[in-house]
């Protein structure tokens, strides 16, 4: 069980990854990818929601 929590611990998360990219693509800025990938999930549901359920 220890297992699990060893690999959360090791690097950045999925969701960070992912809103990151998300960022770079959509604004070519290394300053927005940092600060979206600190929001991590927040920034992904919004640019989902903001951009893809219209």
């Amino acid at each position: 069980m220890s297992g699990g929590s060893t690999v959360a611990k090791a690097g950045i998360g999925f969701g960070t990854a992912l809103a990151i990219t998300i960022s770079w693509s959509a604004n070519k800025s290394l300053l927005w990818a940092v600060i979206h990938g600190l929001l991590s999930w927040v920034y992904v549901v919004y640019y989902a929601l903001v951009y893809h359920f219209k």
